[in-house]
Protein backbone atom coordinates (compact mmCIF):
# COMPACT_ATOMS: atom_id res chain seq x y z
CA UNK A 1 0.00 0.00 0.00
CA UNK A 2 1.46 3.38 -1.06
CA UNK A 3 1.99 6.15 1.49
CA UNK A 4 -0.75 8.35 0.02
CA UNK A 5 -3.19 5.43 0.12
CA UNK A 6 -2.27 4.75 3.75
CA UNK A 7 -2.78 8.40 4.69
CA UNK A 8 -6.17 8.47 2.94
CA UNK A 9 -7.20 5.24 4.70
CA UNK A 10 -6.15 6.57 8.11
CA UNK A 11 -8.10 9.81 7.58
CA UNK A 12 -11.20 7.86 6.50
CA UNK A 13 -10.96 5.59 9.54
CA UNK A 14 -10.41 8.51 11.92
CA UNK A 15 -13.54 10.18 10.52
CA UNK A 16 -15.42 6.90 11.04
CA UNK A 17 -14.14 6.70 14.63
CA UNK A 18 -15.24 10.24 15.44
CA UNK A 19 -18.55 9.53 13.71
CA UNK A 20 -19.05 6.45 15.88
CA UNK A 21 -18.38 8.40 19.07
CA UNK A 22 -20.68 11.21 17.90
CA UNK A 23 -23.39 8.62 17.24
CA UNK A 24 -22.99 7.37 20.82
CA UNK A 25 -23.73 10.89 22.05
CA UNK A 26 -26.81 11.17 19.83
CA UNK A 27 -28.06 7.79 21.08
CA UNK A 28 -27.39 8.83 24.67
CA UNK A 29 -29.38 12.05 24.21
CA UNK A 30 -32.33 10.10 22.78
CA UNK A 31 -31.98 7.47 25.50
CA UNK A 32 -32.01 10.14 28.21
CA UNK A 33 -35.02 11.85 26.61
CA UNK A 34 -36.99 8.58 26.75
CA UNK A 35 -36.10 7.86 30.37
CA UNK A 36 -33.46 5.32 29.31
CA UNK A 37 -36.07 3.18 27.61
CA UNK A 38 -33.43 1.98 25.11
CA UNK A 39 -31.47 0.29 27.90
CA UNK A 40 -34.41 -1.91 28.85
CA UNK A 41 -35.23 -2.67 25.23
CA UNK A 42 -31.74 -3.23 23.79
CA UNK A 43 -29.47 -3.91 26.78
CA UNK A 44 -27.78 -7.29 27.14
CA UNK A 45 -29.61 -9.59 29.56
CA UNK A 46 -27.62 -12.77 30.28
CA UNK A 47 -29.27 -16.09 29.43
CA UNK A 48 -32.49 -14.44 28.21
CA UNK A 49 -33.36 -14.86 24.55
CA UNK A 50 -34.86 -11.38 24.59
CA UNK A 51 -31.47 -10.06 25.71
CA UNK A 52 -29.48 -11.55 22.83
CA UNK A 53 -29.83 -8.39 20.75
CA UNK A 54 -27.92 -6.71 23.56
CA UNK A 55 -24.75 -8.30 22.21
CA UNK A 56 -24.94 -5.65 19.49
CA UNK A 57 -26.83 -3.06 21.53
CA UNK A 58 -24.66 -3.03 24.67
CA UNK A 59 -21.74 -0.97 23.23
CA UNK A 60 -24.14 1.72 22.01
CA UNK A 61 -25.98 2.34 25.29
CA UNK A 62 -25.02 4.09 28.53
CA UNK A 63 -26.63 4.66 31.89
CA UNK A 64 -25.84 8.37 32.14
CA UNK A 65 -23.91 11.16 30.49
CA UNK A 66 -21.15 10.64 33.06
CA UNK A 67 -20.96 7.00 32.00
CA UNK A 68 -20.53 8.02 28.35
CA UNK A 69 -18.01 10.73 29.23
CA UNK A 70 -15.86 8.16 31.04
CA UNK A 71 -15.81 6.01 27.88
CA UNK A 72 -15.33 8.78 25.31
CA UNK A 73 -11.64 9.56 25.92
CA UNK A 74 -10.42 5.93 25.88
CA UNK A 75 -12.58 5.19 22.82
CA UNK A 76 -10.89 8.03 20.94
CA UNK A 77 -7.40 7.25 22.24
CA UNK A 78 -7.40 3.47 21.84
CA UNK A 79 -9.47 3.62 18.68
CA UNK A 80 -7.08 6.21 17.28
CA UNK A 81 -4.10 3.94 17.95
CA UNK A 82 -5.95 1.04 16.33
CA UNK A 83 -6.93 2.82 13.12
CA UNK A 84 -3.53 4.48 12.66
CA UNK A 85 -1.46 1.31 13.12
CA UNK A 86 -3.49 -1.35 11.30
CA UNK A 87 -3.96 -1.55 7.55
CA UNK A 88 -6.72 -4.13 7.30
CA UNK A 89 -9.08 -6.50 9.11
CA UNK A 90 -10.44 -3.85 11.49
CA UNK A 91 -14.00 -4.99 10.78
CA UNK A 92 -13.03 -8.56 11.71
CA UNK A 93 -11.25 -7.37 14.87
CA UNK A 94 -14.24 -5.34 16.04
CA UNK A 95 -16.69 -8.11 15.12
CA UNK A 96 -14.67 -10.58 17.21
CA UNK A 97 -14.55 -8.23 20.19
CA UNK A 98 -18.24 -7.32 20.08
CA UNK A 99 -19.66 -10.74 19.21
CA UNK A 100 -17.36 -12.99 21.25
CA UNK A 101 -17.15 -10.63 24.21
CA UNK A 102 -20.91 -10.04 24.18
CA UNK A 103 -21.72 -13.73 23.83
CA UNK A 104 -19.52 -14.57 26.82
CA UNK A 105 -21.28 -11.90 28.88
CA UNK A 106 -24.64 -13.32 27.78
CA UNK A 107 -23.60 -16.84 28.85
CA UNK A 108 -21.66 -16.09 32.05
CA UNK A 109 -22.71 -12.58 33.12
CA UNK A 110 -24.58 -11.75 36.29
CA UNK A 111 -28.34 -11.19 36.12
CA UNK A 112 -28.65 -7.53 35.20
CA UNK A 113 -28.95 -5.30 32.14
CA UNK A 114 -25.43 -4.87 30.80
CA UNK A 115 -24.76 -1.66 28.87
CA UNK A 116 -21.82 0.52 27.89
CA UNK A 117 -18.96 0.79 25.41
CA UNK A 118 -16.38 -0.15 28.04
CA UNK A 119 -16.42 -3.75 26.78
CA UNK A 120 -15.23 -2.38 23.44
CA UNK A 121 -12.63 -0.21 25.22
CA UNK A 122 -11.27 -3.24 27.05
CA UNK A 123 -11.38 -5.22 23.81
CA UNK A 124 -9.21 -2.64 22.04
CA UNK A 125 -6.93 -2.53 25.09
CA UNK A 126 -6.49 -6.32 25.07
CA UNK A 127 -6.02 -6.37 21.30
CA UNK A 128 -3.38 -3.63 21.20
CA UNK A 129 -1.37 -5.14 24.06
CA UNK A 130 -1.58 -8.71 22.74
CA UNK A 131 -0.88 -7.68 19.14
CA UNK A 132 2.37 -6.06 20.26
CA UNK A 133 3.46 -9.33 21.85
CA UNK A 134 2.30 -11.43 18.89
CA UNK A 135 3.65 -9.33 16.01
CA UNK A 136 6.66 -7.86 17.84
CA UNK A 137 7.15 -5.16 15.23
CA UNK A 138 8.30 -1.68 16.22
CA UNK A 139 4.86 -0.27 15.39
CA UNK A 140 2.82 -2.78 17.38
CA UNK A 141 5.24 -2.84 20.31
CA UNK A 142 5.22 0.95 20.38
CA UNK A 143 1.40 1.01 20.37
CA UNK A 144 1.34 -1.61 23.14
CA UNK A 145 3.78 0.46 25.20
CA UNK A 146 1.67 3.60 24.82
CA UNK A 147 -1.48 1.72 25.77
CA UNK A 148 0.22 0.13 28.77
CA UNK A 149 1.54 3.46 30.03
CA UNK A 150 -1.70 5.39 29.52
CA UNK A 151 -4.31 2.77 30.36
CA UNK A 152 -2.54 -0.07 32.16
CA UNK A 153 -4.41 0.69 35.38
CA UNK A 154 -7.79 -0.11 33.79
CA UNK A 155 -6.91 -3.80 34.05
CA UNK A 156 -8.32 -3.66 37.59
CA UNK A 157 -11.71 -3.12 35.97
CA UNK A 158 -11.89 -6.84 35.14
CA UNK A 159 -12.19 -7.73 38.83
CA UNK A 160 -15.62 -8.35 40.41
CA UNK A 161 -17.02 -6.45 43.36
CA UNK A 162 -17.53 -3.00 41.84
CA UNK A 163 -21.16 -1.95 42.35
CA UNK A 164 -22.95 -0.97 39.16
CA UNK A 165 -19.99 -1.93 36.95
CA UNK A 166 -20.17 -4.75 34.40
CA UNK A 167 -16.78 -6.25 35.17
CA UNK A 168 -17.86 -9.21 33.02
CA UNK A 169 -18.03 -6.95 29.96
CA UNK A 170 -14.55 -5.65 30.82
CA UNK A 171 -13.09 -9.13 31.33
CA UNK A 172 -14.68 -10.80 28.33
CA UNK A 173 -14.06 -7.78 26.11
CA UNK A 174 -10.35 -7.91 26.97
CA UNK A 175 -10.24 -11.67 26.39
CA UNK A 176 -11.98 -11.26 23.03
CA UNK A 177 -9.41 -8.61 22.11
CA UNK A 178 -6.58 -11.03 22.91
CA UNK A 179 -8.28 -13.73 20.80
CA UNK A 180 -8.60 -11.26 17.93
CA UNK A 181 -4.90 -10.37 18.17
CA UNK A 182 -3.91 -14.03 17.98
CA UNK A 183 -6.41 -15.12 15.33
CA UNK A 184 -6.57 -12.11 13.00
CA UNK A 185 -3.64 -10.66 11.08
CA UNK A 186 -4.07 -6.91 10.66
CA UNK A 187 -0.80 -5.81 9.02
CA UNK A 188 0.69 -2.62 10.39
CA UNK A 189 1.56 0.77 9.00
CA UNK A 190 5.33 0.89 8.61
CA UNK A 191 7.83 2.77 6.45
CA UNK A 192 7.91 1.40 2.92
CA UNK A 193 11.32 0.02 1.91
CA UNK A 194 11.99 0.60 -1.80
CA UNK A 195 15.58 -0.52 -2.08
CA UNK A 196 19.02 -0.68 -0.49
CA UNK A 197 21.68 1.91 -1.07
CA UNK A 198 25.32 1.48 -0.09
CA UNK A 199 27.55 4.36 0.73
Amino acid sequence: MMKTEINRTVVTRMIALFGFVAALWVIQALNWATGYWFNTLFGLIPRHVSGLDGILGMPLLHGSFAHLISNTAPLLMLGGLLVTTATRALVAVNACIILLGGLLVWVFGSTAIHIGASGLVFGWFGFLIARGLVDRSMVTLGAALIVGLLYGSIIWGVLPGQPGVSWEAHLFGALAGVVAAIAIRTHVHAPRVTGIRNR
